[in-house]
């Protein structure tokens, strides 16, 4: 094929169009995570989430007011999957899908397991409480900039759920029914 003038000035706007595109793309402040725990069986526990990061803000207390139900992160509901029965810090939760969110608190926490699920994170129906779990809280040795949720295998059946941001750790134990 031959290339005349026109298919430069096509070729130029396409490049042109796609650099300012690419520039007008902000960054994403709270990109997506994921915290997962295989068993030995094969059982597999996994949760979504969306990770903010401090930003010179005061997180909990401040941003992540004490005493009010927290989304667990950003953007979208923080979800729990699990093909299994759960014991989560002794509360029995069935094999399913759930939204996590937490209540925060100086020195005690709860999660809350809500059978809702597919919302935004800031839509909280109390109503659609599974269980509330008290959380063992702690403080972390260094300051940690972006939320973060983990899932450690302690066991062939059993593994820790910790929140960790800022100076706050926030865990409770998991294992299969």
């Amino acid at each position: 094929m031959k290339w005349n003038r026109w298919h430069l000035l096509v070729m130029v706007s396409v490049v042109t169009m796609a650099a300012l595109l690419a520039a007008q793309q902000k960054p994403v402040l709270s990109p997506p995570g994921e915290a997962s725990v295989k068993f030995d069986d094969g059982k597999t526990i996994t949760i979504k989430y969306s990770r903010p990061s401090m930003r010179g803000r005061k997180i909990y207390g401040g941003l992540v007011p004490y005493g009010q139900v927290w989304r667990t992160g950003a953007n979208a509901a923080t979800s729990l999957s699990t093909d299994v029965d759960l014991d989560i810090g002794g509360t029995t939760i069935p094999a399913g899908n759930y939204t996590l969110f937490t209540l925060p608190g100086e020195t005690s926490w709860k999660l809350i397991v809500s059978k809702a699920t597919g919302e935004w994170g800031t839509k909280y129906d109390p109503s659609q409480d599974l269980a509330r779990i008290p959380m063992k809280v702690g403080q972390l040795s260094a300051g940690l900039e972006i939320f973060t949720v983990s899932l450690d295998k302690t066991g062939a059946k059993s593994a820790v759920l910790k929140l960790d941001w800022e100076n706050t750790t926030a865990s409770v134990n998991i294992s299969e029914k």
